[in-house]
């Protein structure tokens, strides 16, 4: 979800602007994905490296975070979308964490989609925090970090995983749009679902040739 601050600055705004209104495409966006056959969809919200930021900005994005799940969160059950927080909780203040852990128990049995935000997340940290709870291979490493990412998409220009989902992104397909993410609609959604379904994804095998009629 990148180009919320220079979304705002390009218009002479405040970055916590572009901030807010990150917020209302992260609405757009969860209410059209169903509709395009998405059944998981993971949000990085917050790196762990975003802690550098300015305190006023960090405390912003929280308060942000916090009103998202009161003011959605009976609407997330009623949309049949289960809410995960991905990404580290000791940093996070007690409150926070208890508003997480009870959007989480609000939604648990929805099944149309699966919403994962990222949350003081580093996928280099994630991957020792499964080896240290005792995964040693492909399988027990898969089941402690989630599902394979099928296609990543990166707003604003930038070109880069920065430690999001490395391990899952193993075979995805990547689209990079210059679009911020503030301006970010269902219909670029849906033009990056058209450009992901026309690759042929080979997963390391070759395509047989195709016979000659």
């Amino acid at each position: 979800m990148d180009g919320n601050g220079r979304w705002a600055q390009a218009r002479g705004w405040p970055r916590t602007a572009g901030h807010r209104a990150g917020a209302e495409t992260v609405r757009r966006v969860v209410e059209s994905a169903p509709g395009l056959g998405i059944r998981t969809l993971t949000l990085y919200a917050f790196s762990a490296d975003n802690w550098k930021r300015s305190a006023d900005e960090v405390s912003m994005l929280f308060h942000l975070f916090a009103r998202y799940m009161r003011q959605e969160a009976a609407k997330l059950r009623e949309q049949g979308v289960r809410f995960e927080v991905i990404g580290r909780r000791d940093r996070l203040a007690g409150p926070l964490v208890s508003l997480i852990e009870e959007t989480e128990r609000l939604t648990r049995e929805c099944r149309r989609l699966r919403l994962r935000v990222a949350v003081d997340y580093s996928s280099r940290e994630a991957i020792l925090a499964a080896m240290a709870r005792g995964a040693r291979d492909r399988e027990s490493l898969a089941r402690e970090l989630g599902p394979d990412v099928d296609l990543l998409i990166r707003t604003s220009g930038e070109q880069r995983l920065s430690d999001f989902l490395l391990w899952e992104c193993a075979y995805a397909e990547f689209h990079f749009t210059d679009v911020a993410w503030p301006d970010f609609t269902a219909a670029d959604l849906r033009a990056a679902l058209e450009v992901f379904h026309s690759r042929q994804r080979r997963f390391g095998a070759v395509t047989p040739l195709q016979a000659v009629r």
